[in-house]
C-alpha cells in the first residue's frame, strides 16, 4: 500500500436518526442481511439501456442505479458481465459484448475496463460485487453473421447445439467444461470481486416440439448411466470444478447459484415442493442444488421465488417455507421478482404491499438469510409506492452481507484511530490499513452519549467506507455542526470475508 496516499471521507449524518435500541427495533431491523439487486445486461435489460450509448452515458446510468439501491439500502450488486459468450471486460477468451458497444467484439471507445470500473464504483458505496455469468448459453439468436470471428461459435464449432433458437454449449464436453472454466478462472484472478455468480440456465429450458441433441456425447459419455442422471452428472462436475478453481485462486471469493425456484415437485418426488411447476430444475434442467449444497460446492443459493405469496401452483410462502426447511451447509437467500409490480396477470403484483410482505416472510426462517430482487430497472423511478414502503419499514436502516459461509472467525486486529484533530467544524482522524491483513471496509458507528454504543444495532450505522487500492489510510471527518457534541463513535474493520472486529470506542467531548 502506497503510504503517501490517504482517502477523505467526509461522513454525512443527516440522514441518520439514534434509537434506544430496543429489543423490538433490533428485531425489526436486523444487523446482517443480503440485500442484493440483479443487473442485467443480456438485451439490455437493464445496463446499458441500449447498446450504442456512449461512455459518459453508460457511466451515468450505472452510477444511479447504485446510488439508488444504496439509498435504498441495498448492500449487493450482481452484475452480469458473460451473457452470451462474450464478455463485458477485455479477456483473451471472449469477444466484447455487443450489448455494451453495439457490435461483438467491439471495444469501449473511449477504452476503458468496464468491469473494473463498476468493481471499484460499488466497492466504494459499501455493495459486494458479485460477477454474475451465464455459462452455457452462447447465442440469443441464430444470426450467425452478426458474431465476431473470436466468438467459440467460429473457433469451436463443434461445441455447439442448435437447440430453440439459439446455441449452447454442450455441457457433456470435457472440453467445455474446461474452457469455460478457464473463462471464470480469468475474471477471478483479474479482478477483485466479491463472488462468482451463475444464474438457472444450465441445460435449457425445455420448450415443446424441439430436442437437445447431445446424443452422440451421451454414446461417448454416457457410461450406463440414464440420460437424466448424466446429464445432471455434467452439471454437477462443473459446478465442482467451478469451486475448486475460484477457492484455489482467492478462497475469500464466493460461489453463488440462482436456481429455478422449484426443486421438484411433491407429485413426483415426496421430497418435493407442494407445487405444480411445469418445469424444475432437477427434471428439466438437469440441475440438482440438493447436491450442490450437500457438498458444499456453493457459498449460496438464491432460488428464484418469482411468485406471489399466495400463488395457487407455485406459492412464494410454501416455496420459502420449503428451502428453509432443505437447506443446509451454505447461505441462503430468497430471489424475489420485484419485475412483477404492477405488470404481471396475477393482480397480487398490483398490490404495493407484496415484496415487503415477502421480505417479512422470509425473516421469520432462520435459514434465510436475505433477498436478491430481479431487477434493477424495477425501482428506478418506478413502483415509488413500494420503494417508499421499504425505506420506511423494512429497509429503514442499513445492514451488512453475512460472512462468507463457513468462513467466520475472530479477529485479531482492532483499528486504530491517529492524528485526531478537533476544532470548532469538525473532528477528524486517520485509520492505517493493518499489515498482513485482509480488509476492505471500515465501519463507523454513532450514538449519543446517553446511549451505549452497540455495533449490533443497525440502527447505529452511520458508514461503510472502502479502502482504496493503492491507498493505505482512511481520513475520517465527523462534522461537529450535524450531530450530539458528546456523541460516542465506534469504529471497526471488516475484512474480505465479512468477518468484522472487535470495536474500538472513541469519544470526542468538545
Amino acid at each position: 500500500m502506497n503510504n503517501y496516499k490517504h482517502i477523505l471521507l467526509v461522513i454525512s449524518f443527516l440522514t441518520c436518526s439514534f434509537s434506544k435500541g430496543n429489543a423490538q427495533e433490533l428485531v425489526a431491523h436486523p444487523k446482517n442481511e443480503f440485500r442484493a439487486v440483479w443487473i442485467a445486461t443480456v438485451a439490455n435489460i437493464d445496463w446499458p439501456k441500449t447498446s450504442t450509448d456512449n461512455v459518459a452515458k453508460q457511466k451515468a446510468d450505472y452510477l444511479e442505479i447504485l446510488d439508488t439501491y444504496k439509498k435504498l439500502n441495498y448492500n449487493a450488486v450482481i452484475v452480469q458481465i458473460r451473457s452470451v459468450g462474450d464478455a463485458f471486460y477485455p479477456s483473451k477468451l471472449a469477444p466484447w459484448s455487443k450489448y455494451l458497444t453495439g457490435k461483438e467484439g467491439k471495444a469501449p471507445n473511449p477504452y476503458f475496463d468496464p468491469l473494473e470500473w463498476m468493481i471499484t464504483e460499488a466497492h466504494q458505496r459499501g455493495f459486494e460485487f458479485h460477477a454474475w455469468l451465464n455459462p452455457y448459453r452462447a447465442t440469443m439468436n441464430l444470426k450467425t453473421e452478426e458474431l465476431s470471428p473470436e466468438h467459440d461459435f467460429y473457433k469451436h464449432p463443434d461445441w455447439m447445439i442448435k437447440y430453440a433458437g439459439k446455441y449452447y454449449y454442450n455441457p457433456a464436453l470435457p472440453e467445455v467444461q474446461n474452457h469455460l472454466t478457464a473463462v471464470v478462472e480469468e475474471v477471478v484472478a483479474n479482478y477483485d470481486i466479491d463472488a462468482i455468480h451463475f444464474d438457472d440456465y444450465f441445460y435449457p429450458y425445455k420448450v415443446p416440439g424441439e430436442k437437445f441433441n447431445d446424443a452422440a456425447s451421451f454414446i461417448k459419455y454416457g457410461d450406463g448411466m440414464s440420460l437424466e442422471d448424466w446429464r445432471r452428472s455434467n452439471v454437477n462436475d462443473f459446478v465442482r470444478c467451478i469451486a475448486i478453481a475460484i477457492k484455489n485462486s482467492k478462497p475469500w471469493v464466493q460461489f453463488g447459484i440462482s436456481p429455478f425456484g422449484v426443486w421438484r415437485n411433491k407429485s413426483v418426488d415426496p421430497r418435493g415442493s407442494e407445487t405444480e411447476s411445469g418445469q424444475t430444475n432437477y427434471d428439466d434442467l438437469f440441475a440438482d442444488p440438493m447436491a450442490w449444497m450437500e457438498y458444499r460446492w456453493i457459498d449460496y443459493l438464491i432460488p428464484q421465488l418469482y411468485w406471489s405469496m399466495d400463488h395457487p401452483k407455485a406459492s412464494y410462502s410454501k416455496l420459502l417455507r420449503w428451502w428453509s426447511e432443505n437447506s443446509k451447509n451454505v447461505a441462503v437467500y430468497i430471489g424475489n421478482g420485484s419485475y412483477k409490480i404492477n405488470a404481471d396477470s396475477d393482480k397480487r403484483w398490483n398490490n404495493p404491499k407484496e415484496i415487503p410482505n415477502q421480505i417479512d416472510y422470509a425473516r421469520n426462517y432462520k435459514n434465510i438469510q436475505g433477498n436478491a430482487f430481479f431487477s434493477a430497472k424495477s425501482f428506478i423511478n418506478r413502483n415509488q409506492s413500494v420503494t417508499k414502503l421499504l425505506t420506511e419499514n423494512q429497509y429503514k436502516y442499513p445492514a451488512l452481507p453475512i460472512v462468507v459461509p463457513n468462513s467466520v472467525k475472530k479477529m485479531v486486529i482492532v483499528p486504530t484511530p491517529t492524528n485526531i484533530v478537533t476544532d470548532s467544524l469538525s473532528t477528524r482522524f486517520n485509520v492505517q490499513y493493518p499489515l498482513y491483513s485482509k480488509v476492505r471496509y471500515l465501519m463507523v458507528y454513532s450514538a449519543p452519549s446517553s446511549i451505549k454504543i452497540d455495533i449490533n444495532d443497525a440502527t447505529q450505522i452511520s458508514n461503510k467506507i472502502a479502502y482504496k487500492q493503492n491507498s493505505d489510510t482512511v481520513e475520517v471527518v465527523i462534522p461537529t455542526n450535524k450531530f450530539d457534541k458528546n456523541a460516542t463513535y465506534a469504529i471497526t474493520f471488516i475484512d474480505y470475508y465479512g468477518n468484522e472486529s472487535e470495536p474500538t470506542e472513541l469519544q470526542f467531548a468538545q
